[in-house]
């Protein structure tokens, strides 16, 4: 059975395009992309999903009142798409727990430092290489804890002197995030992730 996955979206979709690339090249376990959820319209990832052929959607974050209101709208559409997997590929919502209550063990996310380090509220963006030229990538499991869920890949990266944010976080990409993430999905949607407590166990083939 092809696992269903919405990829949740707020800007240029660098890592949904790193999905999109895995799956082109059959490296998603089966896996397929049904939908990308932009938070903004006019993201650039909207049009990364239209050249690959993706059903886009737009739930703009200010025509919600609050986080949960966006949040139940959210999850009314994940299960009117049939979605079994969520990935938040730098969306920058953050959203209340009636998602992980619908979705136990089935969203994703990847964040750009080794957690618990450097995490949390706060913690988005640049402003996570600001603080701490960050050492790596982390994909984890989402939990009602901010970047708390557990975790399921982690992959250092060298930091150089002379190294700014910016040059880090191309770094952190290129290096881990765009191979991470799809690794992450590929596994899950191979149905070999297993969650005990606070631990991923990663099943062999």
């Amino acid at each position: 059975m092809t696992a269903k996955i919405a990829v949740l979206v707020s800007g240029g979709g660098t890592n949904l395009q790193a999905l999109i690339d895995a799956q082109q090249r059959s490296e998603l376990g089966g896996g397929e992309i049904a939908a990308v959820i932009s938070s903004k319209e006019g993201a650039y990832a909207l049009e990364r999903a239209r050249k690959a052929g993706i059903p886009g959607y737009v739930l703009p974050r200010k025509n919600f009142d609050s986080n949960r209101a966006m949040t139940l709208a959210l999850v009314e559409k994940l299960r009117a798409l049939d979605i079994d997997l969520v990935v938040l590929a730098g969306c920058m919502v953050i959203f209340t727990e009636e998602l992980v209550q619908a979705y136990p063990n089935a969203i994703m996310n990847v964040h750009p430092a080794l957690i618990p380090s450097f995490c949390g509220q706060g913690f988005y963006g640049l402003h996570v290489h600001e603080a701490a030229l960050a050492y790596g990538v982390t994909v984890h499991f989402v939990s009602a804890e901010c970047d708390g869920g557990p975790i399921i890949a982690q992959k250092a990266v060298s930091v150089f002197p002379g190294d700014t944010p910016e040059t880090l976080q191309k770094r952190i990409m290129e290096q881990a995030e765009w191979k991470l993430l799809p690794e992450a999905v590929r596994l899950f949607c191979e149905g070999r992730l297993r969650v005990e407590g606070r631990t991923v166990i990663i099943e062999q083939e």
